[in-house]
């Protein structure tokens, strides 16, 4: 591992080329003040310190995939993908942007966490061969004011608004995971979550731009709107213009905002409802199951294995029922695991569409183990915990008084365990989540700042 610890107070060109890792260790600092322009080459950025920016860049360059990583967080004040050979820039922890992520050449792969743009950044030069990508989840992030405006495309995130009326702050996220639930069957590898201070009445017109990479299998000739408010109900909300030469779709008249993406307006029957899934330990092996509310068409499921959450290989597949309006349980066991693997099921329609699963890391070798995220947060935390048996978890936030304002409880399964709160409709601030399981044998605080 190579260590890289600096400061740096001039306006100079520094280029760092070796393949590896640049990290900033505990208790150090990288601090740049002028134009700093930071080339790494096939080289991870790992930030356990403290990191300054100033007003320059940091170029992830080469032609294999970099992480992003690090207990502490990242702000770049420009970051810069010139990635050759399809590799990507891959996030392990969220960061912030606050001037611009530039697109030159590969991609950036949120892989299930946040860029927050924050009010000032935004994305340039996205195109079919460098872009945003997220199949893991992940968001970007920005948030603006935007009062009477006309076609504003807010951080260039390719969602073009206007309205005769003031929406005061507005916070748009984009993520690339394919959306599906009652309604919708399955979409485009882009969607946004468009949050304004008034959303009533709003009288506006909405213009999403999108990539041929990301139509999922959805024939652009068809494309229409898809609205929710909860992300589990939709609805078609039609179009008004499309035009598949320049990858841009128009809906006028649209009274209030929410969810939105693009699929067929021809075919958007529910083909999967994923009503469980869980990993454990059994003796020496992991055991996976998943039970299915309902499937239409569908084809097969596989089990994929990681060992880092990015590259994934099938390690084994099971027939689906093909249609079925009855809940369907499916175990599978991986025989040879190793310690911390990530596992994920993936389910194939007839016509070759896939759906899935989020992502667990198995137990094996560890026991009752606690991880979180993203912090900052603007509305969900996530949070995950590794049990070694079955029992219930009590989820409970604190204010910075020390007040009691929301709890929630969940059951725990033997092995690991997805949870989520939400806390979107707090005030800004510094809250205190406590969380019990294990029969208040296991207790774990953290600290998160909403903002």
């Amino acid at each position: 591992m190579v260590k890289f610890v600096v400061r740096l107070l001039a306006p100079i060109f520094l280029a760092y080329n070796v393949s590896g890792q640049l990290t900033i260790t505990p208790g150090s600092q990288l601090a740049a003040t002028g134009n700093i322009q930071l080339t790494l080459q096939n080289t991870d950025f790992v930030n356990d310190g403290n990191f300054a920016p100033g007003n320059g860049a940091i170029i992830f360059s080469g032609n294999a995939s970099s992480n992003i990583s690090g207990s502490q967080p990242i702000q770049f004040f420009e970051l810069a993908i010139n990635k050759s050979n399809n590799a990507s820039l891959v996030l392990q922890r969220a960061i912030g942007v606050s001037e611009r992520v530039f697109f030159s050449s590969g991609f950036l792969n949120l892989n299930g966490f946040n860029t927050d743009l924050g009010t000032t950044g935004l994305l340039q030069n996205e195109r079919e061969e460098s872009h945003v990508t997220g199949a893991n989840g992940g968001q970007v992030l920005l948030s603006t004011i935007l009062n009477a405006p006309t076609f504003e495309n807010p951080g260039n995130l390719g969602a073009i608004i206007s309205s005769s009326q003031n929406l005061g702050n507005v916070i748009i996220k984009r993520g690339h995971q394919s959306q599906t639930g009652i309604g919708l069957g399955s979409s485009t590898l882009r969607y946004y979550d468009i949050i304004p201070s008034n959303n009533a009445n709003v009288n506006a017109i909405l213009q999403i731009n999108y990539l041929d990479a990301e139509l999922n299998g959805v024939d652009e000739n068809s494309l229409v709107f898809f609205k929710s408010v909860d992300g589990i109900n939709w609805s078609n909300q039609g179009v008004t213009i499309r035009n598949t030469i320049t990858n841009l779709i128009d809906k006028n008249q649209i009274g209030s905002f929410g969810r939105w993406t693009l699929s067929s307006g021809l075919n958007s029957p529910l083909p999967l409802v994923f009503l469980f899934f869980n990993a454990k330990c059994d003796d020496r092996r992991v055991l996976i199951t998943w039970k299915t509310a309902q499937e239409q068409n569908t084809s097969y499921f596989n089990i994929e294995r990681s060992t880092d959450g990015i590259r994934w290989s099938v390690i084994g597949s099971l027939p689906a029922a093909g249609n079925s309006f009855d809940e369907r349980s499916y175990s599978f066991a991986d025989n040879q695991p190793a310690q911390n693997n990530h596992y994920r099921v993936a389910e194939y329609d007839l016509d070759g569409k896939v759906q899935y699963t989020n992502i667990l890391r198995s137990a094996c070798g560890t026991i009752d183990a606690f991880s979180f995220w993203p912090n900052p947060v603007r509305d969900k935390v996530f949070i995950n915990i590794i049990a070694s048996h079955e029992s219930r978890a009590t989820i409970k936030v604190f204010d910075s008084k020390g007040a009691l304002i929301k709890i929630q409880a969940a059951d725990v399964l033997n092995g690991s365990n997805q949870l989520m709160i939400d806390i979107g409709s707090l005030a800004n601030g510094i809250y205190s989540l406590t969380t019990e399981w294990n029969n208040g044998q296991m207790k774990k605080t953290i600290q998160v700042m909403k903002r």
